[in-house]
């Protein structure tokens, strides 16, 4: 039995055939592989029922031996729906119309809130926002990640720490955390300043407090560098110690540098590509250039299609393709030494704090191994090793 369900698509039509030899004229439908369905007797000379458009012909066949009438009394499915809109053409192209309006105005900024500044850095903040084309009725599609907006701003506006960015709907919620001009002044309990680290003291500035040390001493972790006991025995007085106490310390550092290391870079060349994407199914707008390059990395910029309040199952895609090829770089043995002693320097700076100073350095050990230079560097440094310990009583 044919599929009812998809005679909707190729369209049907209600047909009512009048004789007295029915019975005869339906049975001649059936060897002519003519599928009528939903039959119905109208009477003792008549039936009604559907007929695909397809089988009109053989029935009109069929129907000239039969000695019967045939009428048709209903035209339904897909292509006569088609037919009704294009004599309604012009309410249909106006809801075509309003939808597409209503669709664009829903992806159009129309609102740009910003809590947590105060009047100057929020005036300041919406001039850098215009001029980055971030304003009234922008469509999303055409505007940057809020990651890329986020970390413009910051790099824009040093009267900001951090900045928050969202968008909801047709409006941008910005979240401003400013920067504080004057911090109030710490209010410290007693204490004592200890060593964190191994270290010979290399020199010291006291603000509070009693020195207990002298330079050129060797001190270890937990050992008082200034006291917060002051004055003399039986007239003792306890304050926050305050100070900074510069040790000598020794660190070691093991790098490894291959002599050949193969790596992707950018040519610089590109291609942009836009989509939309409809139910997971990717509908291509524009840029329909073959990709010719051999290696390249994609990168997708995806923006939701809005309707009104309620996010559609659309995604308008904006895909850039970067070239990349493979590049090796090659050191010689003394290269690769200069680069090894570069980088463990670097990575030893991220460690340290901000006051911290490298004296020296000294390559304890080097060998070539496997297409690698190993080094093993020795470094002195100059740093703050006071850390502060709460007085407890007894001490």
């Amino acid at each position: 039995m044919k599929n009812q369900w998809t005679s909707y698509f190729s369209g049907y039509v209600k047909i009512k055939v009048t004789g007295r030899l029915i019975e005869p004229f339906l049975n001649n439908c059936v060897r002519a592989d003519v599928y009528i369905w939903n039959l119905k007797r109208q009477g003792i000379t008549s039936v009604t029922g559907y007929l695909r458009l397809e089988d009109i012909h053989k029935l009109r066949r069929i129907i000239r031996k039969s000695g019967c009438r045939l009428e048709f009394i209903g035209r339904l499915g897909w292509p006569f729906l088609v037919k009704k809109m294009m004599s309604n053409s012009g309410f249909i192209i106006g809801i075509a119309i309003a939808f597409i309006i209503t669709l664009l105005l829903s992806n159009m900024i129309w609102n740009i809130e910003i809590t947590g500044a105060n009047p100057k850095i929020e005036h300041d903040m919406r001039k850098e926002l215009s001029s980055m084309g971030i304003k009234r009725g922008k469509l999303h599609f055409s505007l940057p990640s809020n990651e890329d907006i986020q970390g413009e701003l910051m790099e824009r506006m040093s009267s900001i720490t951090w900045v928050g960015v969202k968008l909801s709907g047709t409006a941008y919620h910005f979240e401003v955390v400013e920067k504080k001009v004057a911090e109030e002044p710490e209010l410290l309990s007693p204490r004592h300043l200890v060593a964190n680290k191994k270290a010979v003291i290399y020199d010291y500035f006291v603000e509070q407090g009693q020195p207990i040390i002298k330079i050129n001493d060797f001190v270890k972790p937990g050992k008082i560098l200034v006291s917060g006991i002051i004055g003399k025995e039986g007239n003792t007085q306890i304050i926050p110690a305050k100070g900074k106490v510069f040790g000598e310390i020794w660190y070691k550092s093991h790098i490894t540098v291959p002599l050949e290391t193969v790596f992707n870079v950018f040519t610089g060349e590109s291609m942009t590509k836009y989509s939309l994407e409809v139910f997971k199914l990717n509908i291509p707008l524009w840029g329909f250039k073959k990709i010719e390059y051999k290696t390249y990395k994609t990168e997708n910029l995806d923006k939701q299609v809005q309707f009104l309040r309620w996010d559609l199952p659309i995604v308008y895609r904006k895909q850039i393709i970067r070239e990349e090829e493979e590049h090796i770089r090659k050191y010689d043995k003394q290269s690769a030494i200069l680069i090894g002693k570069k980088t463990a320097r670097n990575d030893l700076k991220a460690k340290l704090g901000e006051e911290a100073v490298i004296k020296g350095e000294n390559v304890l050990h080097q060998t070539l191994d496997n297409g690698k230079v190993k080094l093993m560097i020795h470094y002195q440094v100059i740093e703050n090793i006071a850390s502060p310990q709460p007085i407890i009583q007894g001490d």
